[in-house]
């Protein structure tokens, strides 16, 4: 299911809050999950799980004394009946066991990103869900990016007319390791950029263009001593005939452009990541009525037909376009909504696995040196 990210989800009903249990308190669960939580009317933290005292103590000093920390994902689903939504902010290896448990204790689920190892996960997951009639949906907050909004507006004005060919990059420049289960070699732990960043980069290119018929990708691990990919390339061809081209890196000591997508009509040229990951690390919080996400007019991309260095002479020049402003925030709204009314959650199971089947594709392509064939 396709869910516009642009359209605001229908108020939920004025009920007691829905009362939410995180499973893991690192990155993921301290800077994105339970602000956003925090933030979403009809939502309440109620629950986080962490074995780390530290951890337990930043969490109820930035969410408050009532809060309850517990030590492990046990203590949690022995409460399983005073909550209302489990979201697993685990490390990769453990999210198929941890949606499975909540599932199977008749709580809904958010995962964050990847959901699964594989496609076949995945649907074992989805399916678990559907016979359960339970919310199980992958946060995918990168469909909320400044970036993704505007270009996702743009197409739908038809503003690039058809277009040829969609290059996007999330670039860093990080040439020393930072350690951890995100940068180790054991396949178990889902480590590497290809299903980190990468996860982002191939659902939005699925979005925007729909399903893939090749995959060819190039998978490096460049920096000393590192243990699994920082530097990878994927091409993707779409059935609509759009060609999809992702970079994600740790050692791109110059860095290309977000986004550059080739069109008939024009072209929109993006740099720069969008402002809201810095804005959560940095302590800031989305508040009603309040700007969030907006990005400056420096950083607003452009669009048009850039010719002055044509041998045919100045032709049609590239303007800037607005930002939209991103909005993470929107996920947990789409979520409670669709707990309150039964809708469709924001990002489905089903949606997770035919990006898992691009990522699985990717990952033979790069191993094997060829091009993958899906469907």
């Amino acid at each position: 299911m396709d869910v516009d990210p642009t359209a605001a989800p229908a108020a939920p009903a004025t009920t007691r809050p829905l009362r939410v249990g995180l499973l893991g308190y690192g990155l993921a669960g301290a800077v994105f999950h339970a602000p956003l939580i925090a933030a979403t009317d009809g939502l309440v933290l109620d629950t986080v799980v962490t074995s780390d005292p530290e951890r337990q103590r930043q969490a109820r000093a930035e969410h408050g004394e009532e809060l309850r920390t517990v030590a492990d994902a046990d203590g949690l689903f022995a409460r399983a009946g005073e909550l209302d939504l489990v979201v697993v902010a685990s490390p990769n290896r453990t999210h198929v066991e941890l949606a499975r448990r909540a599932l199977e204790a008749g709580l809904p689920v958010v995962v964050d990103k990847p959901l699964a190892a594989t496609a076949a996960e995945a649907e074992a997951l989805a399916d678990l869900a559907e016979r359960r009639g339970l919310l199980l949906s992958v946060f995918q907050n990168r469909r909320w990016d400044s970036d993704f909004l505007t270009l996702r507006g743009l197409l739908a004005e038809d503003a690039l007319g058809e277009v040829w060919r969609f290059e996007s990059r999330f670039e860093r420049w990080r040439p020393k390791l930072k350690g951890g289960w995100r940068e180790s070699g054991d396949p178990s732990e889902l480590g590497g950029l290809l299903y980190d960043l990468g996860s982002h980069v191939v659902d939005q290119a699925l979005v925007l263009f729909g399903p893939v018929t090749s995959v060819y990708a190039e998978s490096d691990v460049r920096r000393p001593g590192a243990a699994t990919d920082d530097d990878t390339f994927v091409a993707l061809h779409h059935a609509s005939g759009t060609r999809s081209h992702l970079w994600v890196s740790s050692t791109a000591a110059a860095l290309g452009p977000r986004m550059r997508v080739l069109g008939s009509r024009a072209a929109y040229v993006k740099y720069g990541l969008d402002p809201q990951e810095d804005a959560l690390r940095a302590g800031a919080r989305p508040r009603p009525g309040e700007p969030w996400g907006e990005e400056p007019e420096s950083a607003w991309g452009v669009l048009g037909a850039d010719t002055s260095a044509s041998p045919a002479g100045p032709g049609q020049e590239a303007e800037p376009v607005p930002s939209r402003p991103g909005d993470y925030p929107a996920y947990y709204a789409a979520v409670a909504a669709a707990l309150r009314e039964g809708g469709e959650p924001p990002v489905g199971a089903r949606e997770a696995a035919e990006a898992l089947r691009v990522l699985e594709a990717a990952r033979t392509s790069a191993a094997e040196g060829r091009t993958v064939r899906l469907g």
